[in-house]
Formats: structure tokens, C-alpha cells, sequence
């Protein structure tokens, strides 16, 4: 805790002043490798808020901190019972949703963060997702929005993380986050909000970046770039193992 201090304050006295409250903030990590054995990682934002007043002047700052995945399109489709059979009916197509979406707070959302400020600059997990142009005979398709969140979160992908960022003497600031291993390879988002009676009066932004490297790139490039052979490659190794097994059955039972 005390090398977080000493890292957050580093970066207090190196920042240039701007405007009344201005946030400056680092991360554990700002690389991601995905590996065979990989299974998650922890990301920790720490950082610290500048302020041209003395503290005790000034009202209470609120935290908010995200981090988003890159955006992907999705379909989400309903299925029903028909004559005894589960089948796809009706279908809506989410233009825009992170593939992975946390968010970590100081308090209850709903109490530092105002709805405006949150359609703004969208904060909030539904905020975070766009969807548009829903068929004609959808008339719910918010319905298959929140279907979405509930599978994401199911699969820890979208997390709400009240409570979670903590502050220290009105000036220091920390939350970790945990990625899983069903990560989607790409650039990654932090934002920091502060806020004021619900406003948002700070921001900050930094990146990771999440890639696959050693034999998981290889095969993901082979897969993009030369699928005859990837296919080709992957008949091969099944017959061999199909032949493989086989062959160690007969062994077995001689």
C-alpha cells in the first residue's frame, strides 16, 4: 500500500495544473498476454486527484472507474416452444456492446451519478450498449438488451462493482478489476469519472492492450490469414489422432 502511495503522489507532482479537481492515474499493467495456460488476470487502477484548493474547501469527490472491452456486434435471438421443439423466433441485432464491461464505484451509481451525466458519457453497463433498428415485429427490444447483460454477467464478463473503489484522505484512489480467461483479444478502456452532486467534473483515460502470443498467435494468424491451410492442417491432426487412439485400443487389448 505504501508503494501505491508513493507511485500516486510520483504521478500528483508530475501533472501540470488544468482545471479544479484533474485526475492522474496509472495501471498495474498496461499489456495483457494470452497464453495456453492462461486463466485471468487482475488489473489494478490506482491514482490520485489534484485539486487548486486546499481539500478541506472543497466538497467530496465521488470515483468512477470503467473498463471496456472493444465493441463488438451481436445478435441476440428468443427461442420458444413450438409443437414440442425449442426453435429461434425472433432476432434483434445489438449494433454495439463491450465484450467485456466493468465498472467500479465509490458508492451506489444511482446516487453519484446523474441520468444525464450518465447518458453523456455512458457509464453505466445499459449506457454502454447500443442498439438500434430493431425488425417491425420486435416491439420489446429492450427485452433482448437486458438478455445480453444477463448472459454477459453470468459469464463474468459484465461486472457492477459498487463499493469496490476506495479513496484515501479525500486524495487517493484505487480498485482492481479481474479479467477472465474468456478474454477477447484487442485494445481495452479505462476511464476514471470524478464526480459532484452527480455531475461529472474530472475524467481520465488510459488503454491496455490484450493479445495472444507464442503458439496461440501463430495458430490465430494461420486461422486469418491462411485458412486452406489451417483446414487442411486440422483434417490432418484429427485423422492422426483418430488413428492415434485406435491404435493404442488394439495395443491395449492384444
Amino acid at each position: 500500500m505504501k508503494r501505491l502511495f508513493r507511485l500516486a503522489l510520483a504521478l500528483l507532482t508530475l501533472a501540470s495544473p488544468a482545471a479544479a479537481e484533474e485526475v492522474v492515474a496509472a495501471l498495474s499493467q498496461n499489456r495483457v498476454s494470452i497464453t495456453a495456460s492462461f486463466d485471468g488476470s487482475e488489473i489494478l487502477v490506482f491514482g490520485a486527484v489534484k485539486y487548486e484548493r486546499p481539500i478541506s474547501e472543497v466538497t467530496p469527490l465521488d470515483v468512477i472507474i470503467t473498463l471496456s472491452g472493444p465493441q463488438q456486434r451481436v445478435i441476440v435471438r428468443r427461442k420458444q416452444q413450438v409443437a414440442g421443439i425449442w426453435v429461434n423466433t425472433n432476432a434483434v441485432e445489438v449494433d454495439r456492446a463491450p465484450s467485456y464491461y466493468a465498472v467500479s464505484t465509490t458508492g451506489p451509481l444511482k446516487d453519484i451519478l446523474a441520468g444525464t451525466e450518465d447518458l453523456r458519457h455512458k457509464i453505466s453497463i445499459p449506457r454502454a450498449i447500443r442498439s438500434v433498428g430493431a425488425p417491425s415485429n420486435v416491439t420489446n427490444s429492450q427485452d433482448f438488451t437486458d438478455a445480453l447483460i444477463r448472459i454477459r454477467e453470468n459469464d463474468k464478463l459484465y461486472r457492477m462493482q459498487e463499493f469496490e473503489t476506495v479513496v484515501f484522505d479525500g486524495t487517493l484512489f484505487r480498485t482492481d478489476f479481474s479479467l477472465p480467461s474468456n478474454l477477447v483479444e484487442g485494445v481495452y478502456t479505462t476511464r476514471i469519472f470524478l464526480t459532484r452532486d452527480k455531475k461529472v467534473v474530472g475524467t481520465f483515460k488510459t488503454f491496455i492492450n490484450v493479445r495472444k502470443v507464442g503458439l496461440e498467435r501463430w495458430i490465430y494468424n494461420l486461422a486469418h490469414e491462411q485458412p486452406l491451410i489451417y483446414g487442411l492442417m486440422s483434417i490432418f491432426i484429427a485423422i492422426g489422432a483418430g488413428w492415434g487412439a485406435s491404435a493404442f485400443f488394439r495395443y491395449i487389448r492384444s
